[in-house]
């Protein structure tokens, strides 16, 4: 079983046959809604590739609360842990250039109400074995309270340092796992620049200091993790992107429901890795995110 502990929001996508400079305005394609949070995100990635979920969270009380959480209800995921609150549903502004890369601003809303509270009703609602899946999109002190709980309790805990924040290396100490990209990954460990080497001679020495499993997502070029002493490359799947919007998420959700089925860890990141490329290949985060019988063709 996987509960997410996270964000949900709606998305504002706008595209643009390239993205703008700083005070430049150039003319959009298109524009559309759809489903995301990064938290939200994760949880039907995780529920589409097979494994039963949960999501924590909030929405607000206008008129995305409902839209927000749409592709999750229909996908079987349990919402009765994502409360209402007054005010806005969280929202991500979303630029996404000609070339499939992307630009977001956050505004966190109701995401920013969720509390301490919220995140021990959640582990305690979990079994030990279970596994809590978060990221940075609601407030820290939620999020350390989650971690914390849920070592006490015996449940793995799996953390996305995005967006990186300025507590994502003290909470990021406190889990089990822990999911970056390889700017996110030098911010964490205080370096800049690392190149392709230094990074894997950096990723070596946090992990034999921690002992945690550590995996580094590097978009075309791969994932490189450490996990028990055991260094693990995991070659992407070449493809010509659409929209990344949803890759990293797709990746998390799809890699935290291959450990919930009892996969080996190098086979779960290796579907993971296919599962965010195929996430490539269509527009939207959540609408995005391939099922898993695509994926079964593909890995």
């Amino acid at each position: 079983m996987i509960t997410v502990f996270g964000s949900i929001n709606m998305d504002l996508i706008a595209t643009t046959p390239r993205l703008p400079k700083p005070g430049e305005t150039v003319a959009g394609t298109s524009f559309a809604t759809a489903q995301g949070g990064k938290g939200a995100n994760q949880a039907l990635a995780a529920r589409r590739a097979g494994s039963a979920v949960a999501m924590a969270g909030a929405v607000g009380t206008d008129e995305f609360a409902s839209a927000a959480t749409a592709l999750l209800a229909e996908a079987g995921v349990d919402l009765s842990a994502v409360k209402t609150t007054d005010g806005p549903t969280g929202t991500a502004m979303i630029l996404v250039g000609g070339d499939g890369e992307n630009v977001i601003v956050i505004n966190a809303a109701a995401n920013g109400e969720v509390t301490e509270a919220d995140a021990e009703a959640a582990v305690n609602a979990m079994a030990a074995g279970d596994t809590l899946v978060l990221q940075l999109e609601i407030p820290a002190n939620a999020i350390r309270t989650a971690l914390k709980s849920a070592r006490e309790k015996g449940i793995r805990t799996i953390l996305n340092t995005a967006p990186l924040t300025p507590e994502a290396a003290e909470l990021g100490a406190l889990a089990d796992i822990v999911i970056a990209n390889e700017t996110e990954f030098e911010r964490l460990v205080g370096a800049e620049e690392l190149g392709s080497e230094g990074r894997i001679a950096m990723l070596k020495t946090r992990h034999d200091e921690t002992g945690q499993t550590i995996v580094i997502t590097l978009g075309a070029e791969g994932v490189v993790a450490m996990h028990e002493g055991d260094f693990h490359r995991i070659d992407a799947l070449k493809i010509d992107p659409v929209d990344t919007v949803g890759a990293g998420d797709t990746f998390c959700g799809y890699f935290a429901s291959g450990l919930d089925q009892g996969l080996p860890f190098a086979e779960a990141a290796h579907r993971a890795a296919v599962a965010g490329a195929l996430a490539c290949l269509k527009p939207g985060a959540q609408p995005s995110i391939p099922e898993k019988a695509a994926v079964d063709a593909r890995a």
